[in-house]
């Protein structure tokens, strides 16, 4: 049975593009999604630098094209990567951002911040964007919140899943469980439909969102959500689809006015917002304009797209994702037919061809729009959450029960021309799941090493090595047989152990990713900074609410001495001390924000409203 934990835990959805958060509220016996503090359900995952603050979310996409290179989006696709990463070398080409290599490999985003250059690695961008939803969930709920699921592409990595936890020890939070995002919308397609669903359904996740592509096919019976296949792309949505558009309208700039924008961060960033919002509206309209004022040296751009010309610039990609559904029927080793619903998850799922493409494929099956989704996948999380937390009464009794996103097995061969891994336990199985392989020795008294490998490709050096140990052979001839067993539990921790047969010895490891991960000292540290730039952040929020009361206490006084009957009632020396009073203040309000003392400004506001009152008592 799953371990219950203390005190209200949130489901968050963390995004490519966008963040959400939603809480399971007992009392009304349902889930909800906690807008931001701009009123917004969805926050934008991007996170900004400047010479006075940082800013998280929409305050931070919202000035993206004014400070283009200290404004950092797309964090999700560089977490538990490497530097060197193809996929990573590829995408920093497009960012207006700066991304390094630093040490083991690790990405690192170069930034200016209050004058000062700055490393950040994805963990701690990602952590930032965590903070800012919890922060969003205690201002609703009114309490602190430690706890929380968070979901993730299914075919996230080991080491991907260990980055986003960090991530959020980083932002404060228990990292409860890390759910798949298709299982978390199935939740919430599987509590809709639970008034009019009595039997087994089964049915087919299409995940497309900002960054990431996900499909899943589960069996729904009763409580029990059982995850049959999984596939996808880590490396898909519909960011991608926004740099085709950006691309196409880079050329026609190029074409009318022979001026080349594509090494201009500002202009691509106007045109990139522009192309996002044309790409929605293409969704309900068949054509709309693109405008962008003075994009590069004062020259305007209008120009205007269809939807067929966007679905043609696209549809090689439109294609891949067909693929990829395909390959997932293909494992669960269902047909088209046996599937009920499918559910359409992610805001690129909204686009038009993508859902005749799914219709065609299908045979014209109805897709399921019912559950709003942006929101499905919090909505999950939420409710996995609650059943996660105690205190909870209503909450749904659900059980989970997912596959390996990506096949285990270990090195066979440590030959550099036939470096084969044997799998010995393939995608898309059931856990938990136990499995055990027989394999020989290669030479006498010899220590075998046992290398854990995860990944599809032939070659093991090709996959992704999560661990090693080694087995002590002695006095063992060549030939005797060992056992390799791989172990995975409810949580998807993964024990690999090996015993050779004649003598017994044994040995195990518990794979915990430590290889590129962050350290215990790091994940300090980064706590550390986090709380430091936290506590900036409310300095400078806590000035600008002084600055404010400062300026407002200045406009009266200079109001009220335009009046006759005040004016009659000063001494020249209380005048003098006034108008000296309100000289000082202009001073300190013309003063950079960065050179402010707070307690000086409260000083000076205090005494500016005591002179006014003064003048002016409350009863007038």
């Amino acid at each position: 049975m799953a371990k219950k934990h203390e005190g209200c835990a949130v489901g968050i959805d963390l995004g490519t593009t966008y963040s959400c958060v939603a809480v399971w509220l007992d009392e009304h016996n349902r889930v909800e999604i906690i807008h931001n503090d701009q009123g917004n359900r969805i926050t934008p995952s991007f996170v900004s630098f400047n010479n006075d603050q940082r800013l998280i979310g929409d305050a931070a996409k919202n000035q993206s094209a004014t400070n283009p290179e200290n404004t950092v989006f797309d964090a999700k696709r560089l977490i538990g990567r490497k530097f060197s990463d193809p996929v990573v070398q590829k995408d920093k080409m497009l960012w207006p951002f700066k991304v390094i290599a630093g040490v083991n490999d690790k990405p690192m985003i170069t930034l200016q911040y209050k004058g000062q250059k700055k490393l950040f690695c994805a963990e701690e961008i990602s952590s930032m964007v965590l903070t800012k939803m919890r922060e969003i969930a205690e201002v609703y709920l009114e309490s602190s919140v430690k706890n929380a699921v968070v979901t993730v592409p299914a075919y996230f990595s080991d080491s991907q899943r260990k980055a986003t936890i960090d991530a959020g020890a980083i932002a404060g939070l228990n990292v409860i469980k890390i759910i798949n995002e298709p299982t978390a919308a199935a939740i919430a397609y599987g509590l809709d439909k639970r008034s009019d669903c009595d039997g087994k359904r089964n049915i087919f996740v299409f995940d497309l969102g900002g960054g990431t592509f996900d499909v899943s096919i589960l069996t729904i019976k009763g409580d029990v959500f059982e995850v049959k296949a999984t596939a996808g792309n880590t490396h898909l949505g519909g960011e991608d689809f926004d740099s085709r558009m950006v691309n196409y309208f880079v050329e026609e700039f190029k074409k009318k006015n022979e001026v080349d924008i594509s090494g201009n961060p500002r202009a691509l960033r106007r045109l990139r917002t522009v192309c996002e919002r044309a790409k929605r509206i293409l969704s309900f309209a068949y054509f709309t304009i693109v405008e962008v004022d003075s994009l590069f040296h004062g020259i305007d751009f209008s120009s205007s797209i269809t939807r067929a010309k966007f679905e043609e610039i696209n549809m090689d990609l439109f294609e891949e994702c067909m693929a990829t559904v395909e390959s997932c029927l293909c494992y669960s080793k269902m047909c088209k037919s046996d599937i009920d619903d499918v559910v359409l998850v992610g805001g690129s799922s909204r686009i038009p061809k993508l859902q005749d493409l799914l219709r065609d494929f299908f045979k014209g099956k109805e897709l399921y729009r019912s559950i709003n989704p942006d929101e499905a996948v919090a909505y999950g999380a939420a409710v996995q959450a609650a059943v996660l937390s105690k205190g909870f009464k209503n909450v749904p009794n659900l059980v989970l029960q997912d596959v390996t996103p990506l096949s285990l097995g270990i090195l066979v061969n440590d030959d550099d021309d036939d470096d084969n891994m044997d799998v010995v336990i393939p995608r898309n199985t059931s856990v938990p799941i136990k499995k055990t392989k027989e394999y020989y020795t290669a030479e006498d008294n010899c220590n075998v090493s046992i290398k854990v490998y995860e990944g599809e490709r032939a070659r093991a050096t090709d996959n992704n090595l999560l661990g090693f140990f080694c087995l002590s052979c002695p006095g063992t001839p060549c030939y005797q047989p060992l056992e390799v067993c791989f172990a995975i539990d409810d949580n998807g921790i993964l024990t690999v152990s090996a015993k050779e047969m004649s003598t017994g010895n044994t040995n195990e490891i518990t794979i915990t990713s430590d290889k590129g991960r962050l350290s215990a000292f790091e994940i300090r540290k980064m706590i550390e900074e986090a709380e430091r730039y936290h506590v900036e952040d409310k300095n400078f929020l806590r000035i600008a609410k002084v600055m404010n009361k400062f300026d407002d206490a200045v406009y009266s006084m200079k109001n009220a001495l335009k009046r006759k009957d005040v004016n009659l009632k000063l001494s020249p020396q209380e005048s003098e001390k006034i108008n000296k009073a309100i000289t000082v203040a202009t001073k300190l309000l013309a003063k950079d924000s960065q050179q402010k003392e707070i307690d000086v400004l409260e000083g000076h506001q205090k005494e500016l409203e005591c002179m006014l009152e003064h003048l002016i008592p409350k009863s007038d």
